[in-house]
């Protein structure tokens, strides 16, 4: 053997070797991970309140480190309320706040999370260094509330933003040729409008209206003020700390350590004892089961995030945006379905909508699967358009008031760039079989015989498809009452409770229990949620489990939310909206949200 030959092997070798010993370092520090943390007698738990809180995720931290993974979730957090409410060693909970970017309906979950583990007798105290009205709102739920001296409350009332980019295209060149069902399916009228419509006014006014009175009725209560009074606070902010303590909207003007100073009087500890905190990535690591919980028979929860799209779903543990597959989605509940130790589904809706055709075979899921065991929906934040669709079959629709839900409708459109093809000294042309076979070219407007084939597409799955499964599926009296509450309007849960559209208000945890009610499981009695899909290790995802064009699409939303979240800030949700938009089929239908809404 040649010295060289020699060399090269030795080097290869010691390459093995390297990467045996690191993958058996990540090893070991994975399963220092996953043991039981000591967690100390009257000891403060410390959860962070903050960032998207994504209904679920199955990031850890090694692909939060590396590629961007969410790792903190609201199901996550309230987990840990309800094991800390039941863990003798737990003497009180701080609520660290940050900057929440999770909705309004997670907002009251979080709440209610808040009042049921004070039901335990135990202290929870909020602490932020700053905090607008959604962080405060969480935050009033807690038995006292604590700012910085230098802190700051923004509560100074709720605004939102429609955007319209029809004077941008005028300028490009660019039409788009759009149709909507009905008056408040708007979704198109920011590309076709320079200003709000009447529908679009309207709707909007009405959920600003329902999330304003409940904010302030909830603080009211909260701080033990007249709704008159946090009207006039709200009128009056910005709030600096001392404002803040005079009006009576927090407990305290305090350094964090003082706050610590101040759980120290409260659990009893002596003036030398240091406070025995436990962080919320180690309490984690207590299992439910050690403390009596998650224990009995099987619900099965399977969650459904994000835009709803063909194929599998991305569960944004490596980054980017979650969405919901079909395939993804159908097999999970079919998997559920199908497992005689699973006695009831509980699928869990966060979603803007999306594309008809998947939403309809997440639907036939449902149906399906109540033909065996019930099937109740639990709404998070979204849960319109065709996140209404994958729900309206289920054996029962739980959500919070502020759930946004309903948008009963449908849209498409097709943009139309000829003028911006000739500006840029582009020329197209076309060579057709069919009379119809231009339909969706680019450059040129529908004809007559076009658009009608176009509308009637539309009106055929409004009223064919959507009104008369929702009628069906909620047991309301015909189309035409479904179409009376539909139109397109977005309605808030505490609205779509009143026309019918939802049974009962509550989050996830409510929705476990409607469950367990219909599966007929003692109340005595325990239950077991299992996730399906069952969450991938960090090795299963690195190195994937399913075709081969996976690690390709990971790749490719890595890099796409890497570009948006380059991006100056108010930019982002249009890039957002267009990339979800670039990922859905052409020439198809869509059922989702008309406007990204975001209330601050």
């Amino acid at each position: 053997m040649t010295r060289g030959r020699k060399i090269a092997l030795l080097v290869v070798g010691l390459l093995m070797v390297a990467v045996l010993v690191g993958a058996l370092v990540v090893a070991l520090v994975l399963m220092s991970l996953d043991s039981e943390p000591d967690v100390p007698q009257n000891s403060v738990l410390v959860l962070n309140v903050e960032g998207s809180l994504p209904d679920y995720t199955n990031a850890d931290e090694f692909s939060s480190r590396f590629f961007g993974g969410e790792t903190n979730s609201l199901s996550n957090l309230l987990l840990q309320l309800r094991k800390a409410k039941a863990d003798k060693r737990v003497g009180a909970v701080l609520l660290d706040f940050g900057m929440l970017g999770a909705g309004w309906g997670k907002a009251d979950e979080m709440r209610e999370a808040i009042a049921d583990f004070r039901k335990s007798g135990k202290p929870v105290y909020s602490y932020m260094e700053f905090g607008s009205d959604k962080e405060y709102y969480v935050a009033a739920a807690a038995e006292r509330v604590y700012v910085p001296p230098i802190g700051d409350l923004f509560v100074n009332g709720l605004a939102a933003e429609s955007m319209h980019f029809r004077g941008s295209f005028d300028k490009l060149g660019i039409y788009w040729d759009a149709y909507q069902i009905a008056e408040y399916k708007t979704a198109p009228e920011a590309l076709t409008r320079k200003d709000m419509s009447d529908g679009e006014r309207e709707q909007l006014n009405s959920i600003l209206d329902e999330i304003f009175n409940r904010y302030v009725a909830q603080v009211a209560e909260s701080r033990r003020k007249s709704v008159e009074d946090v009207r006039a606070l709200v009128d009056s902010a910005p709030h600096d700390a001392r404002a803040a303590l005079e009006a009576g909207l927090i407990d305290g003007a305090l350094y964090r350590e003082e706050v610590e100073g101040e759980l120290k009087k409260r659990l009893g500890y002596k003036d030398d004892e240091k406070l025995r905190k436990v962080s919320m990535a180690e309490y984690r690591r207590v299992t439910a089961a050690s403390l009596g919980l998650n224990q009995g028979e099987s619900i099965a929860v399977v969650f459904a995030s994000g835009p709803i799209e063909p194929g599998r779903s991305n569960d944004g543990s490596f980054g980017g945006d979650q969405t919901i597959g079909s395939d993804t989605v159908v097999k999970a509940i079919n998997d559920a379905r199908d497992n005689k130790d699973v006695k009831a589904i509980v699928l869990r809706v966060d979603s803007p909508g999306g594309v008809s055709y998947p939403s309809d075979l997440i639907w036939k899921a449902v149906e399906e699967a109540k033909k065996k065991k019930p099937v109740v929906v639990s709404m998070s934040d979204l849960a319109a358009s065709g996140g209404y669709y994958v729900s309206m079959g289920a054996n029962r629709i739980v959500a919070e008031p502020l759930t946004l839900t309903g948008s009963i409708g449908v849209y498409a459109y097709k943009p139309v760039i000829k003028e911006f093809y000739d500006w840029i000294g582009v020329s197209t042309e076309y060579v057709m079989r069919g009379k119809n076979s231009g339909m969706y070219r680019e450059t040129e407007k529908f004809t007559p015989e076009e658009r009608e084939k176009f509308e009637t597409s539309m009106r055929n799955f409004y009223w064919n498809q959507f009104l008369p499964k929702v009628a069906e599926g909620r047991k309301l009296q015909n189309v035409e009452a479904v179409h009376a509450v539909a139109r397109g309007r977005v309605w808030t849960g505490a609205q779509a409770k009143e026309k019918g559209l939802v049974d009962e208000f509550g989050g996830l945890d409510r929705a476990v229990e409607v469950a367990k009610e219909l599966a007929r499981i003692p109340a005595d009695k325990g239950v077991r949620r299992v996730i399906y899909p069952a969450p991938r290790t960090f090795f299963q995802q690195l190195l994937g489990g399913g075709p081969d064009d996976e690690a390709a699409s990971i790749k490719a939303q890595r890099q796409r939310a890497a570009f948006i979240n380059s991006m100056p800030a108010e930019m982002r949700p249009a890039l957002r909206r267009a990339a979800m938009f670039e990922r859905f089929p052409q020439n198809h239908t869509l059922a989702i949200l008309p406007f990204e809404l975001k209330i601050e």
